[in-house]
């Protein structure tokens, strides 16, 4: 009689591997269930496949060992079923067969076998199918398991990023506030805002603020990169461009109590010392500030690294407006240049981020300042949001609906006199 040493079959572990035996012949299951109870398996026995099948959806064996020939359902057909049935974790399958041709062997391995046993069975085929059997179950648990717990990890990082998506869209939402007011009308003078993150939030900053009685300050920056670190320093600076006196950095209190603001290329000046003496950060920014005189209709400037306003004239002419100027935040002695512009009855600037100029077509080619300029052309008879949305549309229509940066605007128009020749 066969006899199976429990030490090298590893199966004598804490939770002992069930094996289903499957035989017609009571003797042929008694002899095989004694010799695996003694190698330290659990064992169950069928004599026929419905049996066998009820078992297995019962007790999910983890091994079986099952007769070709059986009276009804054959032991193929029952291996067939058996591998229909299973799911969640593997079963290994033993054929127990009298028969030795190739063919065979090709048909029970397509049936879902794993191995095969030739009767009369020999105890050391057998516990070397059993140690296979081990080492395959024991990879494939291991393999389930780490599954178990990537699905949990993904699961946990599903968890995580709709938490973050929440705050994120709440971000947004405050962002987007930082702009209290979109529109603004001073004199003769119309104010449009827009800003259109790429993401959920960006690093772009539009806004204007009143100065005194006769002037109005308008901004637009843009801080280098994207998300939250972008974001916060926006923030910031938002906080420097908005409020009273005590909070905005571009306005004082003159000795008559009056306020005023100070001269733009001093305004860019102590906004790059605090930048790199104070916040000490790594990051910069491109900007445009413009004090307006609403009353007179003349405009103080400083570009400093912003993509260049244009400035589109009553008769529809566009002048590009600017030397370019330094970046804020990355030369410690950087100078700023102020220039002086008069907006007559009719014209209007448009100041934009490069998010706008450096929207790509899909052979790569970015829209640039012509393409800025015939859309302007194309929308003169616009005016405020009709304008602004029409230019993003055409951006984004010219981009095949891509956006890979945030777009931000501001644009100053004077009320018309008289009807001007383009619209």
């Amino acid at each position: 009689m066969m006899t199976l040493d429990p030490q090298t079959t590893g199966s004598a572990t804490q939770v002992p591997r069930l094996v289903l035996l499957v035989d017609d012949s009571r003797a042929q299951r008694r002899t095989l269930a004694v010799q695996l109870t003694r190698a330290g398996y659990h064992v169950v026995e069928a004599a026929a496949g419905d049996e066998a099948m009820r078992l297995c959806l019962e007790r999910r064996p983890d091994i079986v060992i099952s007769d070709w020939m059986m009276p009804g359902q054959s032991g193929l057909d029952f291996c067939r079923r058996f591998r229909e049935m299973q799911s969640d974790r593997y079963g290994y399958f033993i054929l127990l067969t009298s028969r030795n041709d190739k063919k065979d062997i090709a048909e029970g391995l397509r049936a879902g076998a794993d191995e095969f046993l030739t009767k009369p069975v020999s105890g050391a085929e057998l516990l070397a199918r059993l140690s296979a059997s081990e080492r395959i179950l024991g990879m494939e648990e291991s393999l389930r398991n780490a599954n178990a717990q990537l699905s949990a990890t993904l699961a946990r990082l599903r968890e995580t990023q709709a938490a973050l998506d929440r705050d994120l869209r709440e971000a947004q939402r405050l962002q987007q506030s930082l702009v209290r007011e979109r529109h603004g009308r001073y004199g003769e003078f119309d104010l449009s805002l827009l800003m259109r993150p790429a993401g959920h939030i960006g690093g772009d900053l539009v806004g204007f603020f009143p100065i005194n009685a006769r002037r109005v300050g308008l901004f637009a920056l843009d801080v280098a990169g994207h998300g939250v670190a972008a974001a916060l320093l926006s923030a910031r600076l938002a906080a420097l461009l908005s409020g009273g006196t005590d909070q905005n950095i571009a306005l004082r209190i003159t000795e008559l109590g009056l306020y005023d603001a100070r001269p733009p290329a001093e305004i860019l000046g102590q906004l790059n010392r605090l930048m790199i003496e104070e916040l000490r950060t790594d990051a910069y920014f491109t900007m445009v500030y413009a004090d307006l005189d609403f009353l007179s209709g003349q405009l103080r400037l400083v570009q400093a690294g912003h993509p260049h306003p244009m400035l589109q004239r009553a008769d529809g002419r566009i002048e590009r407006v600017g030397q370019g100027g330094l970046p804020v935040g990355v030369f410690p002695h950087a100078e700023y240049e102020e220039l002086h512009l008069a907006l007559a009855p009719g014209d209007r600037l448009f100041i934009s981020s490069d998010g706008l100029t450096e929207s790509e077509s899909p052979r790569g080619q970015p829209l640039g300042e012509e393409g800025l300029n015939a859309i302007l052309r194309t929308n003169a008879t616009l005016r405020g949001d009709a304008l602004l949305e029409s230019i993003c549309w055409s951006a984004a229509h010219y981009a095949g609906g891509e956006r890979k940066d945030d777009i931000s605007a501001v644009l100053i128009e004077r009320q018309k006199m008289a009807e001007a020749p383009w619209g």
